[in-house]
């Protein structure tokens, strides 16, 4: 069956679902030591990746993440090679050398997660820039954390945007920590006025609902494609599990669990999914299983990496270091 588009309400669904069931079985595959290191669950967010992905074309771009997994798949990346990435195979996207943290996919404009918070920033403005240099009219997503507002670099992203205009969306998945700290204990001001000092246009959203999410990224794309600039928008949302499947393990405290009760009343698979009819809902479930399954098994029948070849893709000309060192 061909796949709806995904800025259709059976798309959003089927995205959303997808990102949902992947890192349920990814904390699985963790769970039972074949993903080496844990990785940092998106579990809760889905509806910002679905709903901003859902308003790009295939050759825009997008920067992303620790907390990458659902950038990735919502802008088209193949669950069975992220599968094989998180699991250090080398039939994953990046070889199996990129792992949970640094997945990347050039060919569908997924410049790659970055575990440096707020790094990825700059890297969208100058993949911007590079593609309005060319005469493209390519618009550039950087997604990154409530976190990464406080980050200087974040902060030089946003002043160079606005200077240039450049066709950047900005968008903050605010969902109320820092790894445990609080928004209302970090962040002075407010998220969005970071952005408002620089003259860029911001806005709040309900980043739990994936047709809300997309409504917002379909006008700041079309801001950005038609040379307006840059838009920020803020995505009010929520992880239902942990910063990192580290805690699945040290059981640290510092939400209660009605907060976290509260927050999955609001699951935004369940708001897409009653837009939906029961049978398409089940259709759609029953594919997306199906898919993972093949994802899981080729993930677990891939080689890992040769060894031999540690030192290869290190180097842009592709000289390798001489034995002894030096270069």
């Amino acid at each position: 069956m061909t796949a709806p588009p995904p800025d259709t309400p059976a798309g959003l669904y089927r995205t959303v679902r997808l990102i949902r069931r992947f890192e349920e079985r990814a904390i699985e595959l963790v769970t039972s030591g074949e993903i080496v290191g844990g990785i940092h669950p998106y579990i809760g967010q889905e509806a910002v990746a679905a709903g901003v992905c859902a308003a790009l074309r295939r050759d825009d771009l997008i920067t992303s993440t620790h907390r990458g997994h659902g950038h990735v798949l919502a802008k088209g990346a193949d669950p069975a090679r992220m599968l094989a990435e998180l699991a250090g195979r080398a039939t994953g996207l990046n070889q199996g050398r990129g792992g949970s943290m640094h997945a990347a996919d050039f060919a569908l404009g997924i410049l790659g997660a970055n575990a440096i918070v707020g790094a990825n920033a700059p890297i969208t403005a100058g993949a911007a820039w590079a593609a309005r240099r060319s005469g493209r009219d390519t618009v550039a997503v950087s997604f990154f954390g409530d976190g990464a507002v406080n980050q200087g670099v974040l902060l030089e992203a946003l002043n160079l945007a606005a200077l240039w205009r450049l066709p950047v969306l900005f968008v903050c998945e605010n969902n109320g920590y820092a790894t445990t700290l609080t928004v209302e204990n970090a962040v002075a001001g407010t998220v969005t006025g970071r952005a408002e000092a620089f003259g860029i246009p911001a806005v709040t959203i309900d980043g739990m609902d994936p047709q809300t999410v997309l409504e917002a990224a379909r006008q700041a794309v079309h801001r950005a494609r038609t040379g307006a600039g840059p838009t920020f928008v803020e995505c009010l949302t929520y992880r239902f599990d942990a910063h990192h499947t580290w805690e699945h393990r040290a059981r640290i405290r510092y939400r209660d669990d009605e907060e976290v009760r509260r927050a999955r009343s609001r699951d935004p698979v369940s708001i897409q999914a009653a837009r939906l009819t029961p049978e398409d809902r089940a259709r759609a479930d029953a594919e997306i299983e199906a898919v993972l399954d093949d994802a899981v098994a080729f993930a677990r029948a891939a080689p890992h990496p040769d060894p031999a070849d540690a030192l290869d893709h290190l180097y842009a000309t592709g000289l390798r270091p001489r034995p002894g060192g030096g270069a």
